[in-house]
């Protein structure tokens, strides 16, 4: 890299030491980095960046794979800035999109660059039967065990390393214990990230994401630890700040969403816009044990006509295993359904970051909504997993939010917790 180049990039200590660990006599023996940390802290980049210049330097036709969550993440956090990075270092690139790979040429070394996508137990085979010359996972703790493992049986060339980053989840997630905590006997090089070691990011968006965060969250995605889920889901639920008593002028849009149950309570909630929060206007909520008995589709349906009021509803969005009631809704042909988003955690975390934004509130009228607020609470049994108990409204709000405030990136809230 020249003297030119080099001057337009910043690198903080840390991410100096993932740029040339593959190389420094401390550590070059070493088999595997793992780069672990708070959201945004400069390890993806770093590594990436590190990866490819390690992969041209020491190795010639050869090739090797970029994993991620999916190919559609993969490339939004790796492989595009990967290719942009490699051109500006003065290395021709040629992509074949449709065959997810690229080509990358530096002097007399060309190398291959695969990308694949590890979502579920079937994505290990995806990768099988290749040789490598090195991999790095994005994302590692959102990915399958058996994908992991598969992706470091195909790096069988001489010199081969693996490259992994991911934000915290639970103590005793098996990333944790069979790699970090076995750091020493693995040859893995494990650096934790904070966002102080970013030097692009402002003090301003640094407070930023201090302040939006609490509890797990917090711990897990601002101190970079890796602590299990217990207590209140939604600490950062305070009446003074998240409810409202009187509805705003000036509410244009409207959406309802729903969890439905049967024996469980069905819950609804009543949503209005206004100046860029959503409000949840009313709900309604039967629990047939409090009652002393069931509705049936048709009586919850009277019950969504009387919540809407006359509105002019966007959409009703509705839990994807209720197919009666979508059915229902969409043979009175008046309102459009839409299934639910019903990534749990992930969307737990949505919710928590529109909380702690200011961009949804809760009318005081809302009781049942606000009871399960204040009991709502993590399994604490190891696992990262809320109770299946006073989690109707909570639902029916995760659904909402999940399908109206997706603007932010959903990595920040990657959580098994699934970026």
């Amino acid at each position: 890299m020249s003297k030119k180049r080099r001057a337009f990039i910043r690198y903080s200590k840390k991410q100096q030491l993932v740029m040339r660990w593959w190389k420094e006599p401390r550590y070059k023996h070493f088999d595997a980095i793992l780069c672990d940390g708070s959201i945004r802290s400069g390890k993806t980049t770093a590594m990436s960046q590190s990866f490819l210049i390690w992969s041209m330097m020491c190795f010639e036709r050869q090739s090797f794979a970029l994993c991620g969550k999916t190919i559609t993440s993969l490339k939004r956090n790796v492989s595009d800035g990967l290719i942009e990075f490699a051109r500006k270092m003065g290395m021709s690139v040629e992509v074949k999109a449709s065959r997810n790979y690229f080509d990358v040429l530096s002097g007399r070394h060309k190398n291959r660059f695969f990308l694949f996508g590890g979502k579920d137990e079937g994505s290990a085979s995806l990768i099988q039967g290749i040789t490598l010359a090195g991999v790095l996972i994005d994302e590692a703790a959102l990915m399958p065990r058996s994908f992991i493992e598969q992706a470091v049986a195909r790096c069988s060339v001489s010199g081969s390393k693996l490259w992994l980053n991911c934000n915290p989840e639970g103590e005793y997630h098996w990333l944790k214990r069979e790699w970090i905590d076995k750091a020493q006997e693995k040859k893995l090089l494990h650096l934790t990230f904070t966002l102080e070691d970013n030097p692009s990011l402002s003090d301003e968006i640094k407070a930023r994401y201090r302040r939006l965060y609490s509890g797990v969250f917090y711990e897990r995605f601002v101190l970079g630890k890796w602590v299990s889920a217990e207590g209140l889901v939604y600490p950062m639920f305070d009446k003074s700040r998240c409810t409202f008593a009187n509805a705003p002028e000036g509410i244009s849009r409207f959406a309802v969403s729903c969890d439905y149950g049967t024996v469980n309570p069905t819950s609804m909630g009543l949503w209005g816009e206004s100046g860029g929060k959503w409000y949840r206007l009313s709900e309604y909520y039967y629990d047939s044990r409090r009652e002393g008995s069931r509705r049936t589709d048709e009586e919850h349906y009277s019950a969504l006509e009387r919540l809407c009021s006359g509105r002019e509803i966007e959409r009703v969005i509705v839990d994807p295993s209720a197919s009666s009631f979508i059915e229902c809704i969409k043979r009175h042909k008046r309102f459009k359904v839409t299934s639910a988003k019903n990534d749990v955690l992930a969307g737990i975390g949505r919710v928590s970051d529109a909380l702690a934004s200011g961009r949804v509130l809760v009318s005081l009228d809302c009781k049942d909504t606000l009871r399960e607020f204040a009991l709502y609470r993590w399994d604490g049994k190891g696992k990262d997993a809320p109770l299946k108990e006073n989690d109707h409204a909570m639902d029916d709000i995760r659904y909402f939010v999940s399908e109206y405030l997706t603007g932010r990136e959903d990595s920040f809230f990657v959580l098994a917790l699934d970026r």
